[in-house]
């Protein structure tokens, strides 16, 4: 249903790959679509199916800084994996226009969440598929909410660095993903939200030639977000001084020696290479030559 909208989030460049600092606005949330319901009769004890995960609504305030987190907006779509009610669905489609599907295995929580949409006028930006959300097909998000459990999280954690493409965001409430260190982490009262941007995969070699003639070559090796590695100059030692990666926007700082100034390439991961998206020093597209 979504397939046919373009989504284009690595437009942050170099100074968003410094600074990933948020502050969630603490100003009062809109009363709109929750006021007259009540939901603290909902408990998992209405319905017959076997929950991996118990059903706890999240406060309103929590689904607000969680949409805020993701910085969720009208192009994205949304999948809140384990949706319950739908209210986070409901939220940003409510507040920000948002399209979004919710995924539960209880039909009873699909079946509310169905109603919720009615009610709050949104059921045209929104859908909800009762399923197992281990096995659900979400690769066409570009945010993902989660309140599930650390297990469940480390469960899901291969698919999503897999199937969700690179500059996808993930908020999870509450919960982490084990070795997989978020990229912000921020408090909402007694509350940890945490907010992972899927990673590019460019664990290798890369060759590149610049506008002076030059041929650089790196070599990374790759831990999520995380990159390490090796610098050649035309074929001699060189310094990598520094590696960032957010989704598939790369920055490398590469010195000739100690006494050098720095270079900088900022590049962007498209298929197999890896294109300039700033500056006018690189003069191909950076190939893989070696896969790790």
């Amino acid at each position: 249903m979504y397939k046919e909208l373009a989504f284009n989030h690595d437009d942050e460049l170099i100074d968003e790959l410094r600074d990933l600092g948020y502050n969630i606005d603490d100003d009062s949330l809109s009363d709109r679509g929750f006021r007259d319901l009540d939901f603290a009769d909902y408990s998992s004890d209405q319905s017959d199916v076997v929950l991996d995960v118990p059903f706890i609504p999240s406060d309103e305030k929590i689904v607000n800084a969680m949409l805020d987190l993701a910085e969720i907006h009208s192009k994205d779509v949304l999948y809140d994996l384990g949706c319950g009610d739908g209210r986070i669905v409901v939220a940003a489609a409510l507040e920000r226009n948002t399209h979004g599907v919710g995924i539960d295995i209880d039909p009873m929580r699909i079946a509310e969440a169905f109603e919720y949409a009615s009610y709050s006028g949104v059921e045209y930006l929104v859908n909800f598929i009762e399923g197992d959300l281990l096995e659900a097909d979400f690769s066409q998000a570009t945010v993902v909410t989660l309140y599930l459990l650390d297990l469940v999280n480390i469960q899901l954690r291969p698919r999503m660095l897999d199937e969700l493409r690179p500059g996808t965001r993930i908020v999870s409430h509450a919960f982490n993903m084990g070795d997989w260190k978020a990229d912000q982490r921020q408090s909402c009262g007694s509350v940890n939200l945490y907010k992972w941007i899927v990673p590019a995969k460019i664990a290798g070699t890369w060759e590149w030639q610049t506008t002076s003639n030059e041929t650089y070559r790196v070599e990374l090796k790759q831990k999520y977000q995380q990159l390490t590695g090796l610098a050649w100059i035309n074929g001699k030692p060189a310094e990598l001084t520094s590696a960032l990666l957010r989704g598939s926007l790369l920055e490398l700082i590469v010195k000739k020696d100690t006494s050098s100034p720095a270079i900088s390439f900022l590049m962007r991961c498209e298929a197999t290479q890896l294109v300039a998206a700033e500056g006018n020093q690189q003069a191909t597209p950076a190939v893989k030559i070696i896969s790790n």
